[in-house]
């Protein structure tokens, strides 16, 4: 599996990301530098380099993933419940790509983060 870094003020997590066409075409398009913003337990930013849609899509994701927002062309990190989320799990306002998965960083740190944060992907 292949890894990405994301580093927020002095966090840093190391992502691994799926094997898909999103995520690989996200990897190519490295590094970048986001302005996120905050909705419930996700956090999301737009994109300047359009990623292609390659794989299949989904609403629901589990806390620690990331994903392509296709509509807004914007990453997106959960780490918990978002407004649209009928339970625990974060949703997504429509349907979205899975990119991967932190496997290090505390997503407690993630929430405890204000309601904008500057992050870099390399």
């Amino acid at each position: 599996m292949k890894t990405i870094t994301m580093t927020t003020g002095a966090q840093t997590f190391e992502i691994e990301l799926y094997d898909n066409p999103s995520a690989k075409a996200l990897r190519q398009a490295l590094p970048m530098d986001l302005s996120m913003s905050r909705w419930g337990g996700e956090y999301y930013g737009s994109i300047s380099r359009r990623i292609p849609v390659h794989s299949e899509m989904t609403s629901w994701f589990k806390e620690g993933e990331v994903a392509l927002w296709p509509d807004g062309n914007a990453f997106c990190i959960f780490f918990g419940p978002t407004p649209v989320s009928t339970d625990s799990r974060p949703k997504m306002a429509s349907p979205g790509v899975p990119l991967g998965r932190i496997v290090r960083g505390s997503l407690e740190d993630l929430d405890a983060m204000g309601g904008s944060i500057r992050l870099t992907l390399t």
